[in-house]
């Protein structure tokens, strides 16, 4: 028999409340609680025992088989790097990005390079028809004889037909429009998310089928949903961008078979997503090399290095507080450089608005990119432009001192391939032995003073960072 009761849970966060409020009390967000109905079955008592089948069983780990998970490879190098190499089966992996960036687009590639070299692979779409599928791809000249198309959003539908086909890979998009018949819940309320994505789990690893779960995103930029689903989930796939730029990254932020730190780089096209086979060459294929106000940072991605043009510009405020813009890189990380800039090199920056931009719509998120970032605020404040063929590395400390990195080999074996001379990095890294096995130029200093003067080929005027001794 069941039991029903109405519930007010968040959208946002998956609050639960019985009473209705306007402002969610667990994430602050306004207007975001809506109304369902709860049904609660209760069954007889012997319908609650459980009972244990071969995949319950407990097994010595010694004795689990480890042959027949062996990766299934994806005809596509940039999505295999971010998967960790390959499909494991079993998976299940959640993609999530901004409406329009791509995601149905790079799943149907996907699909069908894995339906022409494999097994069935069955689509499940919940927004779209099979004719308008069809028609994108046409468009993406997509031929597969075994991909199959299913408009379809009841859950038990959705695994009846899995079932029968039984297919290699499974696609559900998205996981926000998929219901079930036993909840009397909405599509896309948490209980109904929650329950349907535990239950395509137990398909996926019941049947070792891998499964991709696309995510509908909230307007801050999160995975709609409750938080539970990207715990369930084996891997979480972000897919960033800016609309108005054709480059796409694929970032891993959760992989339990591979680096959490890994980003696929792609080109949006009339053709769909292409691989960018050399992602620093495209970042710095547009860059002038005398203006002031612009430096190349040497940054590392999961186990790739990238080099990246970041700009800066200053020019005096006409407001009481001066501005500061960041675009690609953390603001609050903005602020703390420009702190020490004025505080330790003496830059006069407390009238200057200052405006940083990462070419390419890319984010970075490391602090090794700190020098660069200074390196272009300073060469935009003194008119000065950086030394053309010179790549920039190192973190700054509050005091002005450089820090070292990590995997600098790797970072200076991309720099020299892509014909950069010199290098700036902090000293310690040179102390470390570190050498490249091409010719490069090491240039290291110790304070961020030495580090503009070497940039900038000439002294900074203003107050220098107390530099110490060998």
């Amino acid at each position: 028999m069941a039991k029903k009761r109405t519930e007010f849970i968040c959208q946002e966060c998956g609050y639960a409340t019985p009473k209705w409020v306007g402002r969610c009390p667990d994430c602050g967000e306004w207007n975001t609680l809506v109304e369902q109905a709860i049904v609660e079955r209760h069954f007889e008592p012997a319908a609650r025992r459980p009972h244990p089948t071969a995949y319950s069983t407990p097994q010595r780990l010694s004795e689990i088989p480890a042959e027949g998970f062996q990766r299934i490879e994806v005809p596509m190098p940039e999505f295999n790097r971010v998967l960790g190499g390959g499909l494991v089966p079993g998976s299940v992996i959640l993609i999530g990005g901004d409406p329009g960036i791509g995601k149905t687009t790079l799943l149907l590639q996907v699909s069908a390079l894995l339906a022409r070299d494999g097994a069935p692979v069955l689509y499940v779409s919940g927004e779209e028809s099979p004719q308008q599928i069809r028609m994108r791809a046409d468009r993406l000249g997509l031929r597969a004889e075994e991909l199959y198309l299913l408009a379809e959003t009841n859950l038990e539908a959705i695994l009846l037909h899995a079932q029968n086909l039984k297919p290699g890979v499974l696609v559900v998009d998205s996981i926000q429009t998929v219901y079930t018949s036993d909840l009397d819940a909405m599509a896309g309320g948490v209980t109904q998310v929650r329950e349907c994505a535990g239950r395509l789990m137990a398909l996926a690893k019941g049947e070792g089928v891998p499964i991709f779960l696309v995510g509908h995103v909230t307007k801050a930029g999160n995975l709609a949903g409750p938080r539970v689903l990207e715990h369930m989930v084996d891997a979480v796939l972000y897919l960033e961008g800016e609309r108005y730029h054709t480059y796409r990254l694929l970032r891993s932020v959760k992989n339990r078979f591979g680096s959490t730190n890994e980003v696929g780089v792609f080109e949006m096209t009339q053709r769909g997503m292409m691989e960018v086979a050399n992602p620093s060459a495209a970042f710095l294929a547009e860059r002038m090399t005398a203006v002031p106000g612009s430096a190349v940072a040497v940054i590392q991605e999961g186990t790739r290095s990238l080099l990246v043009e970041v700009q800066a510009l200053t020019s005096p405020t006409s407001f009481s507080v001066p501005r500061r813009t960041a675009n690609g890189v953390d603001f609050n990380r903005l602020l703390l450089l420009a702190a020490v800039l004025s505080k330790r090199v003496g830059m006069p920056l407390g009238n200057q608005d200052i405006f940083v931009n990462v070419v390419g719509g890319l984010r970075i998120t490391e602090p090794a990119a700190d020098l660069a970032i200074a390196t272009a605020i300073a060469s935009s404040q003194q008119g000065r432009p950086v030394l053309p063929d010179l790549a920039v590395i190192g973190e700054i400390g509050l005091s002005g001192e450089l820090r070292s990195v990590t995997q600098v080999e790797k970072r200076l074996r991309e720099a020299a391939k892509l014909g950069f001379r010199r290098v700036l990095l902090p000293r310690s890294c040179c102390r470390d032995g570190v050498t490249a096995e091409v010719e490069l130029e090491l240039i290291g200093v110790r304070s961020l003073g030495e580090a503009l003067d070497a940039a900038l080929g000439t002294p900074v005027s203003g107050t220098p960072t107390a530099r110490s001794d060998d």
